[in-house]
């Protein structure tokens, strides 16, 4: 492909990566005002619930869709689906309208994410990724920082709705640079039309959907049900992808060293990682006492850590080997989650920050390198499908941290209450984020040392995935990712 071309569809898809990874902060910060205008705070969760729900599930299918009818159409679908999603939420006049639209949204950003690391998978040799993934991973920092800044400033100087109208210019950008550049580099002369996947489709998307359904709801009866559900879908998706044609889960990837370790350790390190950093800014508040804007600014040093590793662990890949510059990131990670697991009443707002930046470092030098290595390694016909499933198996990762930490750290504050001889009816946490009242100080240190044991046990969960995530990444395939690639071809 000519340069030209590729510094304009890089162009695009960065800005189709930075406009997805915005939405995801973006309207956290419009939301209080929102639900003032729209109502419906008892739907609250449901306007993020719904887009996770939507973008997670559509990961894999996006990434079979685009091995079967090229990259180009699909991205232009997804992106469809995203911008028609977006003006939408931005005319909702209920919070039933907005959490439909934002399905529609979600269904869209499932194909963005994936795809823009699959486009930049096709374009670019070994090298080149290598310098690449640090840029892109760049822009997905800058996008986390801006994103609560930009959120903030349309609602108070605009409205809320501008939160979704402002995808729409660089959305329309994207597409056109990628619909009049992008040359699908499908061997249409080879290529054999096989019948698709259907059946597997269902199962595994059913599959996944009654498995974020239950996460979201997990500790209830319909929620066990869910996860029952889930699992025997599953077991039923196996057989039927090992009859199909052209499967849309193609299970001999995993029989592949290189890919099962690296899905084991996404799921493992988005536990760890994604799982305990949704409980820090509750802790920092709640327990240190602190603004929500000094608990939520508390997390810039662990993105800063990831971004910065993960440019340099990109470049460290050709010089050193894939699995070395991993082990480095899982031990900087699992080091990180070991201080968390250590916090407590008298922890400083600066060795949290400490902490997280370990964390956020472990990241950025553990996940580049399986994903380089795994694009390396696999045909290009299932390239698409092998680096969503990669990036399905953080998602699904960190929703089972937040979900079974959740239920942990809800479990160990209500037996903390009943230690303490408190009321768990009678108590909230908002209670803890109030300024403190003389009359009610007892009450309020009790609380704090309940909440506190409660935080430490998820953190201690954490720590946990992280050692296992550090104990499956020593299993990687030893040697340099261009060895990886040849072994995998001989084997073939």
């Amino acid at each position: 492909m000519e340069r030209k071309y590729t510094a304009g569809i890089t162009i695009g898809v960065m800005f189709a990566l930075f406009m997805a990874a915005v939405e995801t902060t973006v309207v956290a910060t419009a939301m209080p005002t929102i639900i003032s205008e729209l109502g419906g705070v008892e739907t609250y969760s449901w306007v993020f619930s719904v887009y996770m729900l939507a973008s997670t599930t559509t990961i894999p299918l996006y990434g079979k869709l685009s091995d079967v009818y090229g990259r180009r159409t699909i991205f232009m679908v997804a992106m469809g689906l995203f911008l028609a999603g977006s003006v939408l939420s931005g005319q909702s006049q209920t919070i039933g309208q907005l959490i439909g639209f934002r399905a529609l949204q979600g269904l869209g950003a499932g194909g963005l994410l994936p795809l823009s690391f699959i486009i930049i998978g096709d374009m670019f040799s070994f090298e080149q990724r290598a310098r690449m993934q640090g840029l892109f991973s760049g822009v997905w920092g800058v996008a986390s920082i801006i994103g609560p800044l930009l959120g903030g400033f349309l609602v108070d100087q605009v409205s809320w709705r501008w939160v979704f109208y402002v995808n729409l210019a660089p959305g329309f950008l994207a597409a056109a640079l990628v619909w009049t550049l992008w040359r699908d580099m499908d061997r249409s002369g080879e290529k054999v039309c096989l019948p698709i996947d259907y059946a597997g489709a269902g199962l595994m998307t059913a599959g996944v959907v009654a498995l974020l359904l239950g996460l979201f709801h997990i500790g209830t009866w319909t929620s066990w049900a869910l996860l029952v559900s889930a699992v025997a879908l599953f077991v039923i998706l196996i057989p039927v992808e090992r009859r199909a044609a052209d499967p849309v889960l193609p299970l001999a990837l995993f029989r592949k060293r290189l890919f099962a370790v690296g899905t084991a350790h996404g799921v493992l390190v988005g536990w760890a990682m994604f799982g305990s950093t949704s409980f820090v800014p509750l802790f920092i508040q709640s327990v240190l006492g602190t603004s929500a804007t000094v608990a939520g600014s508390a997390l810039t040093p662990q993105m800063l850590g990831w971004v910065f590793a993960s440019i340099i662990g990109s470049r460290l890949l050709l010089r050193f080997s894939y699995r070395t510059v991993a082990l480095a990131g899982m031990t900087s990670l699992t080091i990180g989650a070991f201080l968390m697991s250590l916090v407590s009443v008298n922890s400083t707002l600066a060795g949290i920050m400490f902490n997280l930046a370990l964390m956020g470092i472990g990241m950025g030098l553990s996940v580049p390198p399986f994903l380089i290595a795994v694009q390396s390694s696999v045909d290009r016909s299932v390239l698409g499908t092998a680096t969503a499933t990669l990036q399905f198996s953080r998602v699904i990762g960190g929703a089972l941290g937040v979900s079974v930490m959740g239920l942990i750290m809800s479990l160990r504050f209500s037996a903390n209450l009943t230690a303490a001889g408190l009321d768990k009816t009678a108590v909230s946490l908002q209670e803890l984020i109030r300024p403190l009242h003389a009359a009610a100080a007892v009450v309020d240190v009790s609380l704090r040392r309940a909440l506190t044991g409660a935080v430490e046990a998820v953190f201690v969960a954490a720590f946990a995935a992280a050692i296992l995530g550090l104990a499956v990444t020593a299993l990687a395939p030893h040697g340099r990712i261009a060895q990886q690639g040849q072994r995998e071809s001989a084997a073939d």
